[in-house]
């Protein structure tokens, strides 16, 4: 699964052809979770402060996730991430 951004402990990955909605994956640790990108819901459990990282991320670089999603669709090489500072 290839990684699209990485901070503060946390990466951020799509898989090629994955399935609908369109999302991306984190993970922190041993924890795990799932974010849609059209609608920001999350799927799984991360500590508050990792997951409010992994939120603003998402809303920072929504488009961005939108366009790594189009082209993991199409089996081309994803584009990285400017990580969260």
């Amino acid at each position: 699964m290839p990684e699209i951004s990485r901070f503060f402990g946390i990466v951020i990955k799509m898989f090629y052809r994955d399935h609908a909605p369109l999302h991306f994956h984190a993970v922190y640790g041993e924890h795990a979770i799932v974010v849609d990108i059209e609608s920001g819901v999350v799927e799984g459990q991360f500590p508050g402060r990792a997951l409010s990282f992994v939120l603003e991320w998402y809303r920072l670089h929504r488009a961005e996730s939108e366009e790594d999603w189009r082209l993991a669709s199409e089996r081309k090489p994803l584009k990285v991430i400017q990580p969260l500072e």
